[in-house]
């Protein structure tokens, strides 16, 4: 069986070249819901639809345990799919988001003020304040929104001057540190790290260790992922300028192919 890799697009990538790095052995597959990006100008009730299709699939190609990287499918489905979805049609099988894992890294470094970067839709479904308030509710939190059109668009060398904007509400040192909520933020950890003085939580670091954990806990999980370096990549929409992007983000050449049977997954 196969650890499964979810994303609604490009960034989960960075999340799965860690995972792969940590464990370059187990057998992985990853998944970009290309067809349905992005997930932000959908519906909640379509976000949902698309990532039962999505699981489904990747179930059906014997992932047995599936890390949703998005941050927005996370946010909106992420508990439906876990207590509807698995124990009516694959109860042996389990989904895991990044949201919470993110939490808890940030509440187990000891900081007491927090910040929260993400999509429009990720930051105004609140989830990161909630998943916060449930654990430990003297942690202060912002959540404030950052697009992702501007780095997918090429505009990079604009990056400073829209993060200094954006940024302002941490006026300097305010907050102990900032959690990247999108994947797409991923590759912005280094230049923010340059610019600011609080910490930065990226979740290409701490998902790998987070999942280490979580498997030792689940030994059964564990020892159900085969172990022959197998890493396959797929998306329900493939374009010649994706696989070039997801190349250069994985940081060697990778056979993206498309999941045809995806949309016939009801």
């Amino acid at each position: 069986m196969k650890l499964g890799i979810f994303d609604s697009g490009l960034g989960g990538i960075s999340i799965a070249k860690a995972i792969d790095e940590k464990f370059p052995r187990m057998d992985k597959l990853y998944l970009g819901d290309t067809l349905n990006l992005p997930y932000g100008s959908r519906s909640q009730e379509a976000i949902y639809q698309a990532c039962v299709r999505c699981m489904r699939a990747m179930f059906e190609q014997d992932c047995r345990l599936v890390i949703m990287a998005c941050n927005t499918a996370s946010a909106r489905t992420l508990r439906r799919l876990q207590q509807e979805f698995l124990p009516t049609y694959y109860p042996d099988r389990r989904i895991l988001g990044v949201v919470v894992p993110t939490i808890e890294e940030a509440i187990e470094r000891g900081y007491r003020k927090l910040a929260v970067i993400g999509t429009d839709y990720t930051i105004s479904t609140g989830i990161y304040t909630h998943e916060l308030t449930k654990i430990n509710k003297d942690v202060e939190i912002v959540e404030t929104p950052l697009l992702v059109p501007l780095i997918e668009g090429g505009g990079e060398k604009y990056l400073d001057l829209v993060l200094d904007d954006y940024l302002a509400f941490t006026d300097g040192a305010a907050f102990d540190a900032l959690l990247l909520g999108c994947t797409h933020y991923i590759h912005l950890k280094e230049r923010i790290r340059a610019l600011y003085d609080f910490d930065v939580i990226a979740q290409d670091e701490i998902i790998p260790e987070k999942l280490a954990l979580y498997l030792k806990r689940h030994p059964d999980i564990a020892g159900d992922i085969t172990v022959k370096g197998d890493f396959d990549f797929y998306v329900t929409d493939l374009t010649e300028r994706y696989a070039h992007n997801a190349a250069m983000l994985f940081g060697r050449d990778i056979n993206v192919q498309l999941m045809e049977d995806v949309h016939e997954c009801t």
